[in-house]
């Protein structure tokens, strides 16, 4: 088994080693939180692009459909108020007045989803979160000391106990 670097387990690393794991590892935090941030841009240029979409469809409606609908549905009215059997049904007025209201409520109803998917957009703040979490982790890493080294007596004893082991392993072999 071994760690990151490649080093047994257990083997004391040098400063550099650590040094050059924690580079690494540093280097692919940022890399993730950039990644998170283009995907939660992703999802709200998503949202926008629905609203925009909701939008453009209830003017569509509004602009290029109200004639022939508003024909078909005046006529349908009269038809269906008694016009059909002559005794004369609705006047045709109103008839059409109706099929107008029926197609601004379709618009209205297209435009209340394109703002619901607006302020979707507009509250998804996550770019925001992730350059957030950034800064905290550049404070950490800011106010973080190197771990204090006790005097030298402990690496001496250190070195003189690595010297007797291998002074043992010579001469048991």
């Amino acid at each position: 088994m071994s760690a990151p670097d490649g080093s047994p387990v257990g083997a004391e690393r040098s400063i550099g080693q650590l040094f050059a794991s924690a580079t690494t590892e540093m280097s692919a935090l940022v890399h993730d939180e950039i990644a998170l941030a283009k995907a939660q841009l992703k999802q709200d240029v998503k949202r926008g692009a629905t609203s925009g979409g909701a939008f453009t469809v209830a003017g569509a409606i509004l602009v290029f459909s109200l004639p022939m609908l508003n024909f078909a549905l005046a006529y349908g009215i009269q038809a269906w108020t008694g016009g059909h059997n002559g005794e004369g049904g609705w006047n045709l007025g109103w008839c059409f007045l109706l099929s107008f209201g029926a197609n601004v409520l379709i618009a209205l109803l297209l435009a209340l989803i394109g703002v619901v998917f607006a302020k979707k957009a507009k509250k998804g703040k996550g770019p925001q979160k992730v350059a957030a979490s950034m800064k905290q982790t550049a404070g950490v890493l800011q106010n973080a000391k190197p771990h204090p080294r006790s005097d030298n007596k402990v690496l001496e004893e250190r070195v003189r106990d690595a010297k007797a082991i291998e002074a043992v392993a010579r001469s048991s072999s």
